[in-house]
C-alpha cells in the first residue's frame, strides 16, 4: 500500500485534528513524528498520510471552502 505526506506541521495535534476529521470519513491516515519529542508546550514535528487512493478526497475534505462569487 502507498501512502502519500498529505501535510507537515510542527504541532503534532493539527495533524490528530486533520486524522479525526478524516477518520470520520472512513479516510484511513498515519501520522509519522518528524522530529525529537519536544516539552514546555513546543510542540512536535509531524507528518500526516492518506493512502495514495484517498489523497483528492483528503485534499478536498481538508480545503477551506471556496467563497461565492456575486453576480
Amino acid at each position: 500500500m502507498t501512502w502519500i505526506t498529505l501535510l507537515t506541521t510542527s504541532n503534532r495535534w493539527q495533524a490528530e485534528l486533520m486524522q479525526q476529521l478524516l477518520a470520520s470519513h472512513d479516510i484511513a491516515t498515519k501520522i509519522i513524528d518528524l522530529g525529537v519529542k519536544s516539552y514546555l508546550g513546543a510542540g512536535t514535528p509531524a507528518a500526516l498520510q492518506v493512502r495514495a487512493q484517498d489523497k483528492w478526497t483528503a485534499l478536498l475534505l481538508l480545503s477551506p471552502p471556496e467563497d461565492e462569487q456575486e453576480t
